[in-house]
């Protein structure tokens, strides 16, 4: 619908190639200079705020010939499946008692082909922690030129930061928190979102970029569904400028509402009723 009103030929907001903002090009970078002296990296953020961004601009840099990315979008919960997805990246065929001594082995056939290898692992909050210490301990047998980077919400560096875990904490070389966006980043994200298919920064007006600003709070991938919604009411309104109305008929789908307000009109509806 919205490429047929707009004649464009990409959907708009769900690109493949997303640029990195500022805070996720300054993550993705100093993980890189970690790398090459063996980096454990800790990205964290609450859900929406570009994680997934910067996992899948690793998971590109994996395609480059200087780069080996293993990336686990799904984060499991025992110790043998990571080690058989990580030995099946990286084409180790091994029985289980000598597994992780072919993947040290596989690792620095990598790094004498003068390559970097990042372990990806996404989700990471929902790793025990035993578990996450005993891939710790596999990975100080990886040689340098490698950075396992874990992804998670801000509850992993607080697990972390108990003295139980002190062990597994004292050795990150670096960690990061993404934050909200502010009102100015957001639009500007907006803006280079329109422009990378074609579409001018007039396409959303002032006002309602006011209102999607109020209605996200920040959050990335919150503006970035309810821009392609808004679009979406502005095709079937047969115009091509979002404006106030056209966010507001996307706001009042249930999803956006909060839960207070769902059991305030759920009450509403009851006491017409009655």
């Amino acid at each position: 619908m919205i490429k047929s009103t707009f004649g464009l030929t990409r959907e708009p907001f769900y690109r493949s190639d997303y640029a990195l903002l500022t805070q996720q090009a300054e993550a993705v970078e100093m993980m890189n200079i970690h790398a090459q002296h063996g980096g454990f990296s800790v990205v964290v953020g609450h859900p929406g705020v570009g994680k997934s961004v910067i996992r899948a601009h690793l998971e590109q840099l994996g395609k480059e010939r200087d780069t080996v990315v293993v990336s686990f979008t799904q984060t499991m919960h025992t110790y043998q499946p990571i080690l058989r997805l990580l030995a099946e990246s990286l084409q180790v065929d091994a029985p289980m008692k000598n597994l992780e001594k072919e993947l040290v082995q596989a690792a620095l056939r990598h790094v004498q082909s003068n390559k970097t290898l990042f372990i990806v692992i996404d989700d990471a909050h929902l790793l025990a922690i035993d578990i996450l210490r005993r891939l710790r301990l596999l990975f100080e047998r990886f040689p340098k030129k490698h950075n396992l980077v874990l992804l998670g919400h801000p509850e992993l560096l607080h697990r972390l930061s108990l003295m139980c875990n002190e062990d597994i904490k004292s050795r990150i070389s670096y960690s990061k928190q993404l934050l909200p966006l502010c009102d100015a980043d957001l639009s500007a994200f907006i803006v280079a979102e329109l422009a990378a298919v074609g579409l001018g920064a007039n396409t959303f007006d002032e006002a309602a970029l006011q209102v999607i600003a109020r209605a996200v709070q920040g959050n990335l991938r919150l503006c970035r569904n309810l821009c392609y919604a808004s679009l979406v009411e502005t095709c079937r309104d047969r115009q091509r400028i979002v404006a106030v109305s056209h966010v507001n008929a996307a706001l009042v789908q249930p999803h956006w509402r909060s839960h207070e307000a769902l059991l305030k009109q759920q009450t509403a509806k009851q006491r017409v009723a009655s």
